[in-house]
């Protein structure tokens, strides 16, 4: 089922999950062992990230450095089937610019589409540690805008092989990020909404936001949105804080701010422990906010970890 369909469906605010793929080498289980705890609240949707090859650099035997590609955590589309192998729940495979061609890129969403996926969130991506800014692969998209148009291309039948005839299309739900603090790289707020609205445009079905820590950013976001006529679905994404360097760390990854409040009390806080308590009561309060203010979806960024997530959800359920 797609996602905009559960959202249409519902007749209260939806949870769903996000996770990472295990390191190479890790087994599934250890997927199946933070999925677990998180299935009996019966989440709409479980999206699973993309991670492009990095490059590393290995001492040869005549002393010379020999590049080599690397893909620390691979899997995305045979998880999202396992997942709905094993759980019955639709899973959303994230997509992105970075590391694809076109060519591959209609060959990963034909394989999606015959796994009878039904949903992708269309993502740039981010550049990799040894580049500054992004590139785009030879024959790649540039920009998320640019693959969401092939995304949405495939749903009309058009593929890259123009001599194809009768071409079946794909039916593809398509998300895309959103950005209540606005991407770090967008001059302002004004040119960040100019091209969300483009996505919008393009074919984007329902938008999910960035880790934010301070609801009333998502409330003036999704104001900011409807005054501009983004009508789709906006739904918040959430991330517990759960460890005191996270304080530095989500920042500098993330471009976002931690309010005054939250920031005092995990000062206050002589463990982690302490601190993932702190992070459960403060998100459980965000959940609390965003189920008045009518969100038609919460979305957790677990990053592999659910029991504090857990705690968040049972509040509600």
């Amino acid at each position: 089922m797609k996602v905009t369909e559960h959202i249409k469906n519902a007749k209260k605010t939806l949870f769903s999950f996000e996770i990472l793929p295990p390191l190479k080498g890790t087994s599934i289980q250890s997927i199946y062992n933070s999925l677990d705890p998180l299935m009996e609240f019966k989440p709409s949707f479980v999206d699973v990230t993309y991670h492009r090859e990095e490059y590393v650099y290995k001492k040869r035997n005549d002393g010379l450095l020999e590049r080599r590609a690397v893909r620390k955590r691979p899997g995305t589309v045979g998880i999202c089937a396992a997942i709905m192998n094993k759980y019955q729940v639709d899973t959303v495979p994230h997509i992105i610019c970075g590391g694809f061609n076109k060519e591959e890129t209609e060959n990963a969403l034909i394989d999606l589409d015959f796994l009878g996926i039904d949903n992708v969130l269309v993502l740039r991506g981010d550049p990799i540690k040894s580049e500054t800014y992004f590139t785009a692969d030879e024959g790649g998209h540039k920009y998320a805008s640019e693959l969401l148009e092939q995304v949405n291309g495939m749903n009309n039948g058009i593929y890259l092989d123009e001599e194809l005839k009768s071409s079946a299309p794909t039916n593809f739900c398509i998300g895309v990020a959103g950005y209540p603090e606005k991407h770090f790289e967008a001059p302002n707020m004004r040119s960040d909404i100019h091209f969300l609205k483009k996505k919008v445009e393009a074919g984007a079905d329902y938008i999910v936001t960035q880790m934010f820590f301070d609801n009333q950013q998502y409330f003036d976001f999704v104001n900011l949105c409807r005054e501009n006529d983004i009508t789709i679905p906006i739904i918040p994404g959430l991330k517990p804080l759960s460890t005191a360097k996270q304080l530095s760390l989500l920042p500098q990854r993330f471009h976002l701010n931690v309010p005054n409040p939250l920031v005092d009390e995990v000062l206050k806080c002589k463990t982690n422990e302490a601190v993932r308590q702190v992070g459960v009561e403060w998100a459980t309060q965000q959940v609390k906010e965003l189920i008045e203010f009518g969100a038609p979806c919460i979305h957790f960024y677990t990053m592999g970890k659910s029991d504090n997530v857990q705690k968040i959800v049972s509040s509600f359920s």
